[in-house]
């Protein structure tokens, strides 16, 4: 066995792999660039070696600067996690020649599958069903549109080197196709160095499921059941699950059998991934194999009870598999939120920042037999960077059960707080509490289905703005009595006015009157504007950042953040301002004249932090409804911005090259 193990990556799977290590009593040595010299895994690590700027392609995609790093520290193997060089031969092949052992599947296994016009090439001659597609080298523009109009529409349009969502588009059209050909080449080459893409058939409301396998050294491979992937945004998953709501054990077994099958083909070893589409039948077709440890693989892990980093430590160490397939055994529902710096009111726009709050809910298994897992790279104060993926952490919960796994991860959303930056959080809370998730009625289209004109907050319904205002209720009511043992702040006014509290929220108006116990912990309010008597229990202090309780015996998490007199609240995707008044107050607020936003609807405003790839008009230059006009790229990703409306430029603010910030007037129109 290795006695020391470098990881050629950073953030949460760089944390990740470190973990296992330690359990395994193997040192580890981390790799960082200048802009994670402060970040977790750099400190989690034995050792930690510089390998470059800021720049991934002049830093963690560097093979030298590995290699260097490897015999500065003498580390005998490397872990590449995902990403970066995880996949790349190259990398496997420099390691080889240098005496380092790769975590990770052979060579072979790597040039066959790792590529996906060869894969599919590969696939197709073994046997497997694969996706319809032209899996030649596409050159021009002209020429993708020609492929695709023999596919027929829709198609997809994918990096042949591509993982992660990068490189991708679907076109639907002509047009469509010639605009995500030059897009999608040019998100090829910022990610992988490697601008090629094909394009296949897009399978109109698919599934996306994948089966894990692990292989060894001597010919044994086994697959570890499925990981439904289909909440997915640009290609992008967002939420899995173990096992599939989809699946029966006939097609399980199939899929499982055929991916074996495919990885025996390559001679594959280590933990890897092969990617189906499922359509509404249950047909499904090979979509790729991923020769690498998978973002998601955290779910397989808690419904199957195997440490899959460390199963591809002991088979780069050469040791045979203890499990035969026999051995495997799905055990209860596990969920996986990928908890993402990104705006999801503004599109979904990429966040950079400081992490002024980081306060994950707490790990471990509660008295139910319930788990949380959070697998992270950062820490509060830390700071989200430009360079990397926007990914924060990836929460986990496993529960008998897939709607107990659910119910468990609500209320680990609603308890996960982050101030700082913008963050996903309300968006994959209101995704736990949609009625199509919780049927498992899935597809790959259910974010661009069900959320069709973006995401704007979950709408709370009456029942759940009344309990909200119950809430607000209780809190201001906790900090009054604070505040009456404070130099007798408030004392010997009538108990009307330390009792009777009016909330806003949005235009509704909500009246109580406070009656508490002698613990202080449970408040009975009685409503005057309902007619209803609500019975709060729970434990508050003043400055926490989560209440926890049950309201009429149902639990509840909401996120407390203070502001002007009351209280914004979070709970179940749905984020409201709550304003808390005294009755006379009440009376005068209802008064207040309103004050308006200012107006910025002639001016396309930078809704990320990135840089400026190219403008497309020029001053004077009419425009239409939806027509791009910038492409601005932000963590890898390109993003098309277009105008909102008819309009002439008047002008141009930002130039090819610039780096703008959040708000910066990029062009004005008249």
């Amino acid at each position: 066995m290795f006695s020391k193990i470098l990881i050629a990556n950073r953030g949460e799977i760089a944390c990740r792999v470190i973990r296992t290590a330690k359990k395994m009593g193997i040192a580890t040595v981390a790799v960082y660039s200048d802009a994670d010299q402060r970040a977790l895994h750099v400190r989690e690590a034995d050792e930690a070696v510089r390998v470059g700027p800021a720049a991934a392609n002049q830093s963690y995609l560097v093979i030298d600067n590995i290699i260097n790093a490897c015999k500065e520290t003498g580390a005998e193997a490397v872990h590449p996690g995902y990403g970066f060089l995880s996949e790349n031969p190259a990398f496997a092949r420099a390691l080889r020649d240098a005496g380092i052992a790769f975590i990770g599947p052979n060579i072979k296994a790597i040039e066959a599958m790792g590529d996906k016009i060869e894969s599919k090439r590969f696939a197709d001659a073994a046997g497997v069903n694969t996706v319809p597609g032209y899996l030649g080298e596409i050159q021009l523009a002209e020429d993708a549109v020609g492929i695709a109009d023999e596919i027929g529409y829709p198609v997809m349009i994918k990096a042949s080197a591509g993982g992660g969502g990068k490189g991708m588009r679907i076109a639907h059209s002509r047009d469509e196709v010639k605009e995500g050909f030059e897009l999608a080449r040019a998100e090829a080459k910022a990610s992988f160095g490697d601008e090629r893409v094909f394009i296949e058939k897009f399978i109109v409301n698919p599934r996306h499921i994948e089966i894990q396998v692990l292989g060894d050294k001597h010919g044994h491979v086994i697959y570890l059941g499925e990981r439904e992937c289909s909440i997915q945004r640009r290609n992008q998953k967002v939420v899995e699950e173990a096992p599939s709501p989809f699946l029966d054990e006939a097609t399980r077994k199939a899929m499982g059998e055929q991916a074996v099958a495919l990885s025996k083909a390559v001679d594959y070893e280590s933990a890897g991934t092969v990617e189906f589409i499922v359509d509404q039948d249950r047909n499904f077709y090979f979509l790729e194999m991923n020769t690498r440890l998978q973002v998601e693989h955290p779910v397989t892990e808690l419904i199957t009870g195997v440490d899959l980093v460390e199963q591809m430590i002991r088979v780069a160490a050469g040791e045979p598999l203890a499990l035969a397939q026999e051995d495997v055994v799905l055990n209860g529902w596990a969920i996986e939120s990928r908890v993402y710096a990104e705006d999801p009111y503004r599109n979904f726009m990429p966040s950079t920042g400081r992490l002024v709050r980081y306060r994950p809910p707490v790990e471990g298994t509660n008295d139910d037999g319930f788990v949380i897992r959070n697998d992270t790279g950062v820490f509060e104060g830390g700071e989200i960077s430009i360079y990397y993926d926007p990914m924060i952490a990836k929460l986990c919960t496993w529960a008998p059960t897939r709607d107990q796994a659910t119910e468990h991860m609500s209320q680990a959303l609603d308890a996960f707080y982050i101030d700082g930056i913008q963050h996903n959080i309300p968006f994959v809370a209101a995704i736990m509490r949609h009625p199509r998730w919780q049927s498992g009625s899935l597809t790959t289209g259910f974010i661009a289905e069900e959320f069709p004109d973006g995401f704007q907050g979950a709408v709370p319904d009456a029942k759940t703005t009344l309990r909200m205002a119950a809430v607000a209720t209780f809190l201001d009511h906790v900090e009054n009595e604070r505040k009456r043992e404070i130099s007798g702040q408030l004392r010997g006014l009538p108990v009307e006015f330390s009792r009777e509290r009016t909330v806003q929220i949005g235009e509704e108006w909500h009246s109580f009157f406070v009656d508490d116990d002698d613990e202080g912990d449970t408040i009975f309010l009685r409503s005057r504007s309902g007619g209803l008597d609500i019975e709060l229990t729970g434990e508050w202090q003043p400055g926490q950042a989560v209440w926890r309780g049950a309201i009429d015996g149902l639990p509840m998490t909401v996120q407390v953040r203070r502001v002007i007199n009351g209280y914004r609240l979070f709970h179940g995707g749905i984020d409201v301002v709550t304003r808390v008044f005294t009755a006379r107050e009440a009376q005068l607020a209802k008064l207040m004249p309103k004050k308006l936003p200012p107006d910025t609807s002639r001016m396309l405003i930078c809704p990320m932090p990135g840089l400026v790839v190219s403008i497309a008009v020029e001053v004077g230059d009419e425009v239409k409804v939806g027509q791009a006009v910038c492409v601005v790229e932000a963590m890898k990703m390109q993003n098309v911005l277009r105008a909102e409306r008819d309009a002439s430029v008047k002008a141009i603010n930002a130039s090819p090259g610039a780096t703008l910030s959040v708000g910066d007037v990029i062009m004005e129109f008249e």
